[in-house]
């Protein structure tokens, strides 16, 4: 069963722990980006780029940007293995 992951060629994987939790604790402007996200985020991935940004002396601004910029090449990948599956080279 899809649920609402919809048919993605990317991969899935299993979660530990509860994701509510793991998503409370997450600063409120992540909170709002991944309410809005095209992705099935996981708390842990949002936490790790927003925390690698800011590592990196990074605004809340250009983390937020950061994660739609990873955002929009993993959409890109699976748009590209898509078309890929539904043209295959004979």
């Amino acid at each position: 069963m899809n649920h609402n992951l919809g048919q993605s060629s990317l991969r899935r994987r299993k979660r530990s722990g509860n994701p509510m939790d793991a998503f409370d604790e997450l600063p409120a402007p992540v909170r709002r980006w991944v309410t809005q996200a095209a992705l099935p985020w996981s708390a842990a991935s949002v936490r790790r780029v927003w925390a690698k940004s800011l590592a990196k002396g990074m605004s809340a601004e250009e983390a937020l940007l950061r994660l739609s910029n990873a955002e929009a090449k993993t959409l890109a990948q699976d748009r590209h293995l898509s078309v890929r599956n539904l043209n295959p080279r004979t």
